[in-house]
């Protein structure tokens, strides 16, 4: 993925985005606009601290801060998260190959410090909660643009930010168990082609899932979400949340290629 780095190229490729918003109004798709979503710069080589707040229904945190790294490898990105605290997760590694074309379901392995083990996540469980969290497996990668049905429904304001509401569908029955989502509504902003809000309506159990990217910071060049807060709520009831935060992004680090490996879960940082 591309680097924005000189004043002069971010001037540049603001008024290339202002045409297409422009374009963009006078008539282009849903499924245009989230093709512009999926190309949008997301950084590369990137090292990251990320916690996670998880609040069930009565209140009480439990706190979780993790190692992130991530490469881009051709049009994929691969993905290794290690859980640093508290001690009863200490260890814990988390590997993702997120293939972009989605001929293949994404390669997910969890490593159990526990059981000394290294557990391949079935796409039968990709559905199920990211340790604990308000987010599945499925959510921890990106989705295949081409695996989804997309509606304009409208545009509206968001802080102050003008949004396209989109709604997304799964093509068929395999995408929909993978996810777990019979339809998703998302917001995505106009000037940077980022998905800032989004609204789940699980295949199960009546729950409705809501994302809210609360914090954009552009580091790099490169829009990044700093505090993510999800929540999954049951007739129209709160059942749990998960506050994600990330902080001290850096991208172009030395990352080698061979980190990402399940060899790497077991060693561990």
């Amino acid at each position: 993925m591309k680097k924005w780095a000189m004043s002069l190229i971010v001037t540049m490729v603001a008024a290339w985005f202002g045409g297409l918003i422009c374009s963009a109004e006078a008539g282009m798709t849903a499924r245009q606009i989230m093709e512009m979503v999926d190309a949008r710069d997301d950084g590369d080589n990137m090292t990251a601290d990320q916690e996670m707040i998880l609040i069930d229904k009565n209140g009480h945190k439990r706190i979780r801060r993790m190692k992130a790294f991530s490469k881009d490898k051709g049009k994929d990105t691969l993905k290794l998260m290690f859980f640093m605290e508290p001690a009863d997760v200490r260890g814990t590694g988390f590997l993702t190959y997120d293939y972009y074309l989605g001929e293949r379901d994404d390669d997910q392995w969890l490593y159990l410090p526990e059981l000394k083990k290294v557990k391949r996540i079935a796409s039968s469980d990709k559905s199920s909660a990211f340790m604990g969290s308000d987010f599945s497996y499925a959510d921890m990668t990106k989705r295949v643009v081409a695996k989804w049905n997309y509606k304009l429904l409208k545009t509206m304001d968001i802080g102050g930010k003008s949004c396209w509401l989109i709604e997304a569908t799964p093509v068929n029955d395999e995408v929909e168990d993978r996810y777990g989502y019979e339809k998703s509504v998302l917001f995505v902003r106009q000037d940077i082609f980022m998905v800032v809000r989004g609204v789940n309506w699980c295949k199960e159990g009546g729950e409705i899932k809501y994302l809210e990217n609360v914090t954009i910071e552009q580091i790099d060049g490169v829009w990044v979400s700093t505090q993510t807060k999800a929540k999954t709520t049951r007739n129209g009831r709160v059942m749990h949340q998960t506050i994600f935060n990330q902080r001290n992004t850096r991208f172009g680090q030395d990352i080698k290629e061979e980190f990402f490996s399940t060899r790497q879960l077991e060693k561990g940082l």
